[in-house]
């Protein structure tokens, strides 16, 4: 078996110290492949198949939205790797999102939730947000809770599985378990069987030559003209999920993740625009302009526009972009040199890449993709037509 080490190092630290996974339910079991550990799952909320199903059910219900035109899975779309193909998603009432769709797979693991929210750290929690936030409006449920619950209390399926997923609860339908449910369906959705996962485990016919060389130089390995670790990539996407914002159930250490890699630079002084500045909405402080979560790399040719706001189109304007070693916009309302922003990670230093290189490149990160996550019935959604 071929195990890298850079992408195990981080993700095992502490496995097997702390607490147990949380896995001591009666019927739940995680299909994971024995390089990743089991997420971290809160006491509280304990993982059930009833209740993965009943969340199953709730993340594709339209009446989980104020006009009942829109589910969570309105936005995050099975065959898109969960997300929806856009720069910036709608939501029910038309208003468009300041960012695009982050992927719900594998966000059992994820150390922070959403693009750059550093105290948003529970699934139970990040579900309100949607649901009944009001800037801006996603789901539009805010002030009609009571009439969410109604809706559901009147369905003829849900009492039911309301009371088998929490058996404990007198009166399961509240907002409490819809929420949980909700977490629980979304930790379940793991992506960890792509063809770069086949080789890791000792197929050596999972990835053509070209893959395999765009696997060296992700990481670090030396590029065609002798240097090592040219392109920096798996400093910001190391670990079993490419992202360095990982958590785990063994994990001991913080691994909130947040860079600012030269996307923007308004005003020369490391502005981004205006009610998009990453962090720095949540913290005020100026060194945290543009710094966002580093998303996951898994699934990441079907996840395009690129970006926390979609600005950039396609995989190899994404490589170009961080060749230069930021991004040059000549023309207003955004204009300015991303590659003098004083916010700039140093990972993004910019590089010299031949068109093998890129091909190379390009070749693994499409190798990421699991097809196995894009058909699974266990995460369709239940009320599509057959």
């Amino acid at each position: 078996m071929r195990i890298f080490p850079f992408l195990l190092a981080l993700s095992l630290i502490g496995v097997g110290c702390g607490d147990d996974p949380a896995s001591d339910t009666a019927d739940w079991v995680w299909d994971l492949p024995e390089t990743v550990p089991e997420p971290r799952v809160p006491e509280d909320n304990p993982m059930t198949q009833a209740k993965v199903e009943l969340g199953r059910f709730l993340f594709y219900d339209t009446r989980l939205s104020g006009n009942q035109t829109q589910s969570c899975g309105s936005c995050h779309q099975q065959a898109l790797a969960f997300t929806d193909g856009l720069a910036r998603s709608e939501g029910s009432t038309g208003e468009l999102h300041p960012r695009s769709s982050m992927s719900i797979a594998n966000s059992a693991y994820a150390a922070s939730l959403t693009w750059a929210n550093d105290v948003l750290v529970r699934l139970e929690r990040q579900a309100l947000v949607p649901m009944f936030g009001e800037d801006p409006v996603e789901l539009g449920l805010a002030n009609m809770e009571s009439i969410l619950l109604e809706r559901l209390r009147d369905d003829e399926r849900y009492p039911e599985m309301f009371a088998d997923a929490f058996p404990e609860d007198s009166t399961p339908i509240n907002l409490d378990s819809i929420t949980k449910a909700l977490a629980a369906f979304q930790r379940s959705v793991t992506s960890f069987k792509s063809r770069v996962d086949r080789w890791q485990a000792g197929d050596s016919t999972a990835l053509n030559a070209s893959e395999q060389r765009g696997l060296a130089l992700f990481l670090g390995g030396a590029n065609e003209a002798g240097v090592e670790d040219a392109f920096e990539c798996f400093h910001c996407h190391g670990g079993f999920l490419f992202s360095q914002a990982s958590d785990d159930a063994g994990q001991v250490f913080d691994q909130k993740f947040f860079m600012n890699n030269g996307l923007y630079n308004l005003d020369e002084d490391g502005s981004y625009p205006a009610g998009n500045e990453g962090l720095f909405d949540m913290t005020g402080d100026p060194a945290d302009k543009g710094r966002f979560k580093p998303p996951s790399l898994r699934n990441i040719a079907l996840t395009a526009p690129y970006m926390h706001d979609g600005s950039i189109a396609t995989l190899e304007e994404v490589l170009d972009h961080y060749a230069r070693g930021g991004r040059l916009i000549e023309d207003a309302p955004n204009a300015g040199d991303g590659a003098l922003n004083p916010n700039k990670s140093s990972f993004v230093s910019g590089f010299v890449m031949t068109e093998r290189e890129k091909e190379d490149l390009i070749a693994f990160l499409k190798a990421l993709t699991d097809e196995e996550l894009l058909t699974n019935p266990a995460y369709s959604d239940p009320f599509a037509e057959p």
